[in-house]
Parts: C-alpha cells; sequence; structure tokens
C-alpha cells in the first residue's frame, strides 16, 4: 500500500515543535506513527522530494530521518523503490525497544498504550468448559453464520433488555469485536466523501475505519463540562454517519446524562459505541458523574445503531461483538460482510453467551478494582507529575492526561527509553490535536501503575532537557 506525501504530512502534524535538529524531531515523528500502527507495515512512503515538498521542508531533511529510521530497523529500502515500513529485529541494540534498561534497573516495559484488563481466568475457563459441552450441538450445521449463533444473539438481546432496551435476536449480528462491526458499518453505510461526524477526541480504530472507507471527519470537540449538543446537531445536518461514545467515552471517560441524550437527536444514521458500557460504578457506590437515569441511547432513539463488545468488560483476547439495528440494516450489513470475514468463530460465540447470561460482563470485585487503580493512578501523577490535569472518569478504564505543553508526540518517542509506552494524544483525533494530552489505562496494579508513572515522569524530565526518540542515549540520569 502506497501512502501519499499529504497523508504523511497530515499524520506528522506539529513535527517541527521541540529541541533537537529538524531532521531527528521528524524522524521520531514517523517511529510513533508507525509504533501507534498509523504507518501500517509493508507500507510505502513517499519519496523524498514529494514529503519535503508535503512539508514545507527540504529534502535533505526527509532524507536524514528515513537513513535514520532505516538504521534503526523501522524503514526497509532498495534500489529504485519507496521506503517501506518495519519492526525492528529482536535483536536490536539495548535501550532502543523500550525495554526498561535505564528505568531503574527494571528490565520489564510497562505497556500503557493498550487500555485493557487482564482476563478474569477463573470465570473465563468456566465459560469456555460450558462452551465445549455445548459446542456438538453445531456440528451438523456449516459453521459459516454471518449473523451469528442464536445463543449468543439471545444473550445479548437479553443483555439489552436488562439495560432498559427489548431487543430481538433479529435485531442483533455477532461480529469480530466491535471494531470489526464498526468497519462493517462504514463499508456498508458509507460512499467516497461522505461526511462523518465524530465526537472529538475518540477511538483512534474508528478513525481508521471511516478513513479507510474514504470518508471525511467532521470532529465536534468534547469539552471539559461534555458533550455540546448544538455543535453537534448543527455538524450532523451536513453528515451522512456520525459516530459517539456516550458510554464512559474513550478516551475521556465521560458519561452522556439523560438530558443530553434526548436532546441529542442527529439529522443522520448514528452509531453509538457501547464497547464500555459495563464500566461503571456500582449503584452502592455511585459517581455524581454518572446519571441513573441514563437509558441506552437505542432507548430514546429507535434508528440509532448499538455497537458492543466484550473486550473491556471481559478481555481483549476474546474477539466479540456485536451490532444492534433493524434487521433490513442487518441483511445490507450481512450482504456485505463475505468480503472481509464469513463469520465469527463458534466456541468463542458460545462462551460469550454464557458470560452474558451468567451478568458476568459487570462485577462488583472488577468494578471496585479499577476505581482502586484509577486512584492510584492520580495519586502517582500528583505525585510525580504534578502539572499534569488528569480529570478523574466517570467509568471505563482510562484518563486523558493534559500537560502544560504540547509534548504528547515526543513523550510517546522517548517513554519506551525510560521502560513505558504510552499512546499520545494525536492518536484520538484529527489534523495533529491533541498534542497536550496522552490517553493513561488504569488497569494494571495500584504498584504498577506508580512505577509507569515514575518512569513517565522521568521521560518529561529527559525531554525538557533536550533528549528526543531514538536519538537519546541508552542512559538517562
Amino acid at each position: 500500500m502506497k501512502i501519499s506525501a499529504h497523508a504523511v504530512g497530515r499524520m506528522v502534524g506539529t513535527w517541527r515543535e521541540g529541541p533537537g535538529p529538524a531532521h531527528q524531531r521528524l524522524s521520531d515523528r514517523l517511529r510513533l506513527l508507525i509504533l501507534d500502527g498509523r504507518l501500517c507495515l509493508g507500507a510505502a512512503l513517499p519519496g523524498e522530494r514529494d514529503l519535503a515538498t508535503a512539508l514545507g521542508t527540504s529534502r535533505t531533511t526527509v532524507g536524514a530521518a528515513y537513513r535514520t529510521l532505516v538504521d534503526h530497523g523501522y524503514l526497509a529500502t532498495r534500489e529504485r523503490a519507496r521506503a517501506t515500513v518495519r519492526l525492528p529485529h529482536e535483536d536490536a541494540p539495548a535501550g532502543r525497544r523500550g525495554d526498561g534498561a535505564d528505568a531503574g534497573g527494571d528490565s520489564e516495559g510497562i505497556d500503557l498504550s493498550f487500555a485493557a484488563p487482564p482476563a478474569p481466568s477463573e470465570i473465563l475457563h468456566a465459560a469456555f468448559a460450558t462452551a465445549l459441552e455445548r459446542l456438538p450441538l453445531h456440528f451438523e450445521r456449516h459453521g459459516y453464520d454471518r449473523y451469528g449463533t442464536a445463543e449468543l444473539r439471545e444473550a445479548v438481546a437479553g443483555w439489552y433488555g436488562r439495560r432498559g432496551l427489548p431487543t430481538s435476536p433479529d435485531h442483533v449480528m455477532i461480529t469480530n469485536g466491535a471494531q470489526n462491526a464498526i468497519g462493517l458499518l462504514a463499508r456498508t453505510l458509507l460512499s467516497p466523501r461522505d461526511k462523518v461526524l465524530i465526537d472529538h477526541p475518540t477511538y483512534p480504530h474508528a478513525i481508521r475505519a471511516f478513513t479507510d472507507a474514504r470518508a471525511r471527519l467532521l470532529p465536534v470537540a468534547l469539552g471539559p463540562s461534555g458533550w455540546d449538543v448544538p455543535q453537534l446537531l448543527a455538524a450532523a445536518r451536513s453528515a451522512q454517519l456520525a459516530y459517539l461514545i456516550p458510554d464512559f467515552h474513550n478516551p475521556t471517560g465521560m458519561y452522556m446524562p439523560a438530558s443530553v441524550r434526548r436532546s441529542l437527536r442527529p439529522a443522520c444514521p448514528t452509531i453509538i459505541d457501547e464497547t464500555l458500557a459495563d464500566l461503571g460504578p456500582e449503584a452502592a457506590d455511585p459517581d455524581p458523574a454518572v446519571d441513573p437515569a441514563a437509558q441506552p441511547f437505542a432507548a430514546t432513539h429507535s434508528t440509532a445503531i448499538s455497537v458492543g463488545s466484550v473486550s473491556k468488560s471481559i478481555w481483549g483476547g476474546l474477539r466479540i461483538g456485536w451490532i444492534r439495528a433493524v434487521p433490513v440494516l442487518l441483511e445490507r450489513v450481512a450482504g456485505a460482510r463475505p468480503a472481509t470475514d464469513l463469520g465469527t468463530p463458534v466456541v468463542e460465540q458460545l462462551a460469550t453467551a454464557v458470560l452474558l447470561d451468567g451478568g458476568q460482563t459487570r462485577r462488583p470485585e472488577a468494578l471496585l478494582h479499577l476505581r482502586t487503580q484509577q486512584d492510584a493512578l492520580l495519586g502517582a501523577l500528583a505525585e510525580h507529575l504534578p502539572e499534569v490535569h488528569a480529570p478523574r472518569a466517570a467509568g471505563g478504564v482510562t484518563l486523558w492526561a493534559r500537560f502544560p505543553e504540547p509534548v504528547g508526540s515526543r513523550l510517546a518517542a522517548i517513554a519506551p527509553d525510560h521502560g513505558v509506552t504510552i499512546a499520545a494524544g494525536p492518536r484520538f483525533g484529527v489534523g495533529g490535536a491533541f498534542e497536550r494530552h496522552v490517553r493513561l489505562p488504569y488497569t494494571l496494579p495500584p504498584a504498577r501503575l506508580t512505577e509507569a508513572v515514575r518512569r513517565l515522569a522521568a521521560a518529561h524530565r529527559a525531554l525538557t532537557a533536550g533528549a528526543t526518540g531514538i536519538h537519546t542515549p541508552a542512559a538517562v540520569a
């Protein structure tokens, strides 16, 4: 896949900011895009001259940045061909793999780029054991089902019913995770150059799904107090599709109150991502930021298209999601689906049905652990990075941390040299926005989160002192 110079220029954003030579800043930004997956493996980058023109810089600067990435294993080159994206071999030099060699002697890196809790092993094992017992009932069937097994569709319908939204299994399609669901809907509902309304920031893989469908994004800022209804409604009038995350929004953790849900009636089809809906506070320990009267968005908007999964409430390795929509739309999705996949694995569906029927996607002990871990992360930030503003999340698994200065991408580039990996703010926006932000998940044990923040603070101090990414010495004081 070839990537145009203008596309790369949009992705690198404000790469000129910060200390050090221009070619170092550019190579650090490109490396971060590779590690984030925004520049996918095997992609062919634009030529030096084309990229220099798009960035308004010299060909010498681009050439030096490319050579640095080649030297460190992030690009492969051959004569008379574009440089292609790759990852370094495992025998890369120490201090260049984010292995924590300079982070206080702890050789194990801490990965904060994934916002996913560990698996509930006993519950998950029991669910799969039950699924295997039920599996023989499916052996006489061909195993390809674009809609999913009857057991899981009924379980998902029951999950919505318990949340105050009566649902028929005919309104449910099972997918390979929420990301797969969003991609299927994007390919079904969008034509090239259609406009898609998104809240901003938002889930980065949704951004990718819509841009892959060659849609144009209409970002509406999510402010400190939440969703701006007049702006959203105004943007929706010119959009062909909207995508919103009202339940413990990724990455901010905000929750859309019932009054906003009722007043927000976009004039275009709307996808509602409910992947995090089960990760709010327990009724016995309510959070004032969560409106207990708020029902699923589709309870007051019958045409809303709901998307969900168990990747956050159970485990990221259980790649099961779903779409809740009117049957006529699901028929369209089913017709388009074979171009990308032929259905969802049966055993995983049966296990997920067991988990949903048993109410295991909302476990009080898991929510208590998340609350304790969020407290630990907030406490560590107050101690080691007091200048960072990170509002408490109403639910979900992440904090949206704001630095006083635009350092997100540069900090993400240098952090692996200090034994911690983070997701920079621009990953969650368009046009290079959110350079002052990083997303910090609280899915690790408290002690590990405290150590991660200590390492992040060390990286921030090094950045302030002038260090930059792969150019940083192996040992930093």
